[in-house]
């Protein structure tokens, strides 16, 4: 049995398919009902659990050979980050009293950086799964492709903002889709101890190479234009953020090369999925 947290989401949903196309039996962990219907014809079993109830957690990863784990996303933490600390020890006790024979870790490019920043919540989650009693692995995804979904707006326009500059820096990216295959490997995977493995695109892409794609994507010229930093607080402030610093030193972190994977571009592993693919099939979807 292999228990799928997640699996409502784009790197999750991969990892539950590809294990199910495997006939490999599937338990999708989920917060909620409804959603549960898709997976349930698909064969999969369903275990309801928030990410924060021990318990119900425990119960969820019962009798499994593998856990996937993916931390929901907290973009916008509270200072000491309260909400991932609560959940590290949710996850944590879960896993000592269900026993898992092993434990995959969706994780970050940059999780072992030394600067606080956003992705801090991650190497969080990294020091406190290591004291796991049983193999557990990380797998390090670089800047995702998909997130730049906020840009085919503007780029229909003509113009893809970005806070990555500048404009000619290679910036380490990767699509979901790889990342899910990746994962599900993983699982099946064998291992002592602790492991991390990197993750990114087949070759890394700038701003400029990125509004390249967009134009062919959308047929028009798109032209790539900085976001100035002194312009990013007050920005992210306008959106609701309450706590921007931790995101903006995290893109402070991409723009001045300390995120970066630990083996650096030359000890990660190459996904198949460029930049252009992932942006045509999030036009295609809409």
């Amino acid at each position: 049995m292999f228990a799928v947290t997640g699996i409502t989401g784009q790197v999750g949903a991969v990892v539950g398919a590809k294990l199910l196309e495997r006939g490999l039996p599937v338990r999708a962990v989920m917060r909620n009902e409804e959603k549960a219907g898709s997976w349930r014809e698909r064969g999969a079993e369903i275990a309801i659990a928030e990410m924060t109830d021990a318990a119900a957690l425990a119960d969820a990863f019962a009798g499994a050979e593998a856990v996937f784990l993916l931390i929901p996303p907290a973009f916008d933490p509270a200072p000491g980050f309260p909400q991932a600390k609560i959940l590290i020890e949710a996850l944590k006790t879960a896993l000592v009293k269900a026993a898992p024979k092993k434990v995959v870790c969706l994780s970050t490019i940059g999780a072992q950086a030394k600067e606080e920043n956003l992705l801090t919540q991650l190497g969080l989650v990294e020091q406190a799964l290591s004291e796991l009693p049983m193999p557990v692995a990380f797998l390090r995804a670089g800047w995702f492709m998909e997130n730049s979904v906020w840009d085919i707006a503007p780029a229909r326009d003509g113009v893809m903002p970005s806070f990555l500059q500048p404009l000619d820096k290679p910036v380490p990216m990767v699509g979901v889709r790889d990342v899910g295959a990746v994962a599900a490997e993983m699982l099946q995977q064998d291992w002592t101890g602790k492991r991390a493995v990197e993750l990114e695109g087949p070759y890394r892409i700038t701003p400029l190479q990125m509004a390249e794609a967009f134009a062919t994507v959308l047929g028009r010229p798109v032209q790539a234009e900085t976001i100035e930093r002194d312009a990013w607080e007050p920005l992210f402030r306008s959106q609701g953020m309450q706590n921007p610093g931790p995101r903006m030193r995290m893109l402070d972190g991409f723009n001045e090369g300390w995120i970066e994977f630990e083996g650096g571009e030359a000890g990660s592993r190459k996904g198949e999925t460029t930049f252009e693919t992932a942006i045509r099939a999030l036009v295609e979807r809409g």
